[in-house]
Formats: C-alpha cells, sequence, structure tokens
C-alpha cells in the first residue's frame, strides 16, 4: 500500500492508473494532501512512503534500462506498457512504405531512434497533403499509441503559449494542421529541434530549466504555406502523402494491435544509415521534392518580382541565357515601373540565386529596355552575372504568371 504513494521534495503524490481509449492504463501522479493519506491509512504512514528530492526526466523505453529512481530523483518520463514480442509486422511495413515512400528504410531508421535512442536529436518531420485519407491523422495517432504518454499533440497557440510545461518533457510533440506565419515561430520550432536543455514555465510558477529531447512532427493540408523556411534550411523533412489506393477503415486497430511485434523488430534491426550529423540524417538523406516546393513557394515576394522580370525579358528577345550587369538589373526594374530596394535586389542574386559576378570587365550582350518596354541588344563592357531561363523555371515556374 505505501508504494501507492510517494513524496517528492516537499509534497506528496498517489500514483493513478490512467485509462486510455484502448485499454492500456498509464501511471501518473496526481497531487495527494498529506492528512487525506492520514485518515485512509493511519497517522504513522507517512514515515513509510518512498523519499525523492525532486523529479528528473530521463529517456528509455526498454523496460530492463527503465529506472523510476535515478540517484535520489523521481524520474517522470513514463515506461511504455507494451512489451516486444515476436509476430508478424506486415501491416506496420506496408504503412511506413505508405507514408515514407522510397525513404521507407529511413523512416524506419527514424522511429527506430525513437524507440531506442530517445535523446537524439533528429529532423523535424513533417507530413503534408491538400488531399483526404492519406494516413497523416492514421500516423499520429499510431505513433501516440506506441509511445503513449510520452508524445503529446499541440495546436498552433499551445505552441506560441508561454506555458509549455505540459509539453516540454515529452518524446514527441505532434502540431496537427499547423500553420506557422512568421519567422518568428520558424526560428522557435528550428531552435528547440537542436536544443538539449529548455526552460519550462508553469502557471504561477518560476521558470525551470531541465532537459529537453522533444521531437516535433507537423502535419498539415498545406502543402506549401504551413511554415516560413529559407533555401539553406536542413532542418525539415518533409514527405508529401498520397491517398491510399484502398482505404482500410480499421488500418489504425491492426497497426496497434502490431506494436509488440513492431517493436521486438525495432530492437533486432540493424539501422540503415549511421549518424552523420548532430541530427542523425545529412540534409542530403532527407531532401524530398516536397521540402523543395516548399522553399520554392516561400521565395520572398520581391524574389519572384525579379524572376518575372528576368524571364518575361528574355521572352521577348529569345533567349535562354541572359547576361546584365546590376546597373542594367536595376534599370530593368525601373521600366517595369516595379518599386524596390536595392540592397534587398543585391541579396536576391547574390545571396539567394547564388549569381557569380565576372572577376574583371568583360564583354557582355548588353539588353536595354525603353520607357515603351521595347528591347535592344548591343555589346558594352562591365563585370556582368549570368542567368539561364533553364534555372528561374526550376525555382519560379509554379509561382509566375507568365
Amino acid at each position: 500500500m505505501k508504494d501507492q504513494y510517494v513524496r517528492v521534495g516537499t509534497s506528496y503524490y498517489k500514483k493513478s492508473l490512467y485509462p486510455t481509449l484502448f485499454g492500456d492504463p498509464i501511471e501518473i501522479l496526481v497531487p495527494w494532501s498529506p492528512e487525506l493519506i492520514r485518515q485512509d491509512h493511519g497517522k504513522n504512514f507517512l514515515s513509510n512512503i518512498e523519499k525523492y528530492d525532486g523529479f528528473v526526466c530521463i529517456p528509455e523505453h526498454r523496460s530492463n534500462h527503465y529506472k523510476k529512481r535515478v540517484q535520489d530523483y523521481y524520474n517522470i518520463y513514463h515506461a511504455i506498457s507494451k512489451e516486444p514480442k515476436e509476430g508478424s509486422i506486415a501491416n506496420t511495413l506496408k504503412f511506413i512504405s505508405h507514408i515514407f515512400g522510397d525513404q521507407a528504410e529511413m523512416g524506419l531508421d527514424y522511429i527506430q531512434l525513437l524507440y531506442l535512442k530517445p535523446a537524439q536529436i533528429l529532423p523535424i518531420l513533417c507530413v503534408v497533403s491538400k488531399e483526404r485519407s492519406t494516413g497523416k491523422t492514421t500516423l499520429l495517432k499510431w505513433l501516440k499509441e506506441l509511445f503513449e504518454f510520452n508524445m503529446t499533440f499541440l495546436t498552433n497557440n499551445d505552441f506560441t503559449s508561454q506555458f509549455n510545461s505540459d509539453w516540454t518533457n515529452r518524446l514527441v510533440i505532434a502540431i496537427d494542421e499547423v500553420l506557422f506565419k512568421t519567422d518568428e515561430l520558424t526560428e522557435r520550432i528550428k531552435y528547440l529541434s537542436t536544443t538539449n536543455t529548455h526552460k519550462t514555465e508553469s502557471k504561477g510558477k518560476d521558470k525551470k530549466e531541465g532537459y529537453f529531447f522533444g521531437k516535433f512532427i507537423l502535419a498539415s493540408n498545406n502543402e506549401t504555406s504551413f511554415i516560413k523556411i529559407d533555401s539553406e534550411e536542413i532542418r525539415f523533412w518533409v514527405r508529401k502523402l498520397h491517398p491510399f489506393e484502398n482505404e482500410d477503415v480499421n488500418l489504425l486497430n491492426k497497426l496497434i494491435a502490431e506494436i509488440p511485434a513492431f517493436l521486438h523488430f525495432l530492437s533486432t534491426r540493424k539501422l540503415s544509415t549511421e549518424n552523420k550529423s548532430r541530427m542523425w540524417f545529412t540534409a542530403q538523406q532527407i531532401h524530398a521534392k516536397a521540402l523543395q516546393s516548399l522553399i520554392k513557394h516561400n521565395s520572398s515576394k520581391n524574389e519572384i518580382v525579379v524572376a518575372n522580370v528576368l524571364i518575361n525579358i528574355m521572352d521577348s528577345v529569345d533567349l535562354d541565357e541572359i547576361q546584365f550587369c546590376f546597373s542594367d538589373l536595376l534599370n530593368f526594374l525601373n521600366k517595369y515601373k516595379i518599386k524596390y530596394d536595392a540592397s534587398e535586389i543585391k541579396k536576391i542574386i547574390k545571396q539567394n540565386w547564388k549569381l557569380k559576378q565576372q572577376s574583371n570587365s568583360n564583354q557582355y550582350q548588353k539588353i536595354t529596355v525603353t520607357n515603351d518596354l521595347d528591347f535592344y541588344q548591343n555589346l558594352a563592357k562591365g563585370r556582368y552575372y549570368s542567368i539561364t531561363r533553364k534555372f528561374l523555371e526550376q525555382n519560379f515556374d509554379e509561382l509566375m504568371t507568365r
């Protein structure tokens, strides 16, 4: 009976089995007054209750490695209730193949690392699709059943709130229907995805720094606008999902039934990748077409405008590549009556597009645009840039109005 209670610091708690939707209860701590404990069990009962100096959160899923007492601290990370057991995982492997496509082995690595190396930093996994019945929600619900109380769901408002004590000690933090419209939110999730400490804040309590090992999974119907990222981004693993060929309404139940066998599989499987970056996977490994689409649609308005002007000039003079000095480009924009910041335009061509200027003043084919939008070509000398139609179409064709 005394094992039913603990004292952590100067407060008493009762261990309670919290019921879950699919039947496996999860042990949680409920604050309990010492007076009630005396009333229920007698005045000498308190002296026999196990005592801890404070809370700590050390993630571990394997029952033979998990410890509730870590020195004199109570580990609030939850032991998962399902034990590995040999069995069939046919539905699980098929589902993972559907979610990760040609990156299925890395998808298995990702989940295996969550299970066996929960403190390992991992990329921000994004599953996106504007179509229905693609498996986004099923993936999140299945992972929730796998990692139980160690996974939580947030809304956009939850993530922006200053009070974060309900999610900073969770392994998986899922944000469904995510829509981050500001750079500030993007920077925050990028910071959290690579840090190992973070300050937790609860209502009415001081901030407290502790370990942070959370992995973010974002799900959205907005394939190309759910978050603002730049072309240099390496933390996001974006998977565009497609509808199931044949939808199985019982798929989630089948996946949950296979969890013990899947845990056994993860316990014995050899990882297909090696640790080659702080987020385990390299940017090249997790790169996918969906990420490139996201980057394209996150291009600044000025970037799209400049690309439009250049491709229109190429069309007008029937060229697949043009050469221009910076003053030529500003002249183009002036003739198209486009307002601009010269420093922003220079940043676009040098930093964003990484165009290389000629090291010396050389002869090039200069294009001149008149006020009536007539075009003339003549030879000139200068330290010019070159840009191709192929580059512009590959990066901006979906966004430009031709």
